[in-house]
């Protein structure tokens, strides 16, 4: 009988003394409990702005074929860790279709720039670095918004396309738009876009 009442307290004491570890672990912060550090910070994505128009609104007519024809003003932050060189491009996808038969092209290429530093904030015409690739007409150069007045849409969107490359880009000769976004996109490590509209002032008047 004693042994049976010894029995019984023991496993009392088993039961209660597991109850009392199970409730002291619940009372203990987990780590999703845990406090955050307020020291803690979100990464940026790759961003690209302009100080002279908003994205999808109109790129002023001094960077245009109505004015200086200069590349318009871009600002870059958030290139991501690891990032050796950037990639700038700008085209025209809105081309009158007549253009398109008579030129051969889907879209007309504006800018194309490679093996920028990812130290670069702020690019103007008057600091570009890196190689500059060919335009649509084919030469090295920036060639600003200059939609037809004569055809329709009057108003063209022009795309500026910003990669963060884990490299850096090598060419026997200057490359189109489309062969250098073929390259980068092999070693893309983030992208950024901004779309600015112009329509001519010959066909707003």
């Amino acid at each position: 009988m004693r042994n049976a009442y010894a029995l019984l307290g023991l496993a009392f004491i088993i039961v209660f003394g597991g109850a009392y570890i199970l409730v002291e672990r619940a009372e203990a912060p987990t780590p999703e409990d845990a406090p955050v550090s307020t020291n803690d910070t979100i990464p940026m994505s790759l961003t690209l702005t302009s100080p002279v128009f908003t994205n999808n609104g109109m790129i002023p007519s001094e960077y245009t074929c109505d004015g200086a024809n200069t590349m318009p003003p871009l600002e870059i932050s958030g290139v991501p860790e690891g990032t050796v060189s950037l990639v700038l491009v700008m085209d025209d996808p809105d081309i009158p279709t007549a253009v398109k038969e008579r030129m051969g092209i889907e879209k007309f290429d504006h800018f194309a720039v490679y093996n920028l530093s990812p130290d670069t904030h702020t690019l103007t015409a008057d600091n570009l670095s890196g190689t500059l690739g060919l335009n649509g007409r084919g030469e090295a150069v920036y060639t600003g918004p200059c939609p037809p007045p004569e055809y329709e849409p009057t108003e063209h969107r022009y795309i500026f396309r910003l990669y963060a490359l884990s490299g850096h880009l090598n060419f026997i000769k200057a490359p189109t738009l489309d062969e250098l976004e073929t390259a980068a996109s092999g070693m893309a490590i983030a992208n950024a876009e901004l779309t600015g509209r112009y329509q001519r002032i010959t066909a707003q008047n």
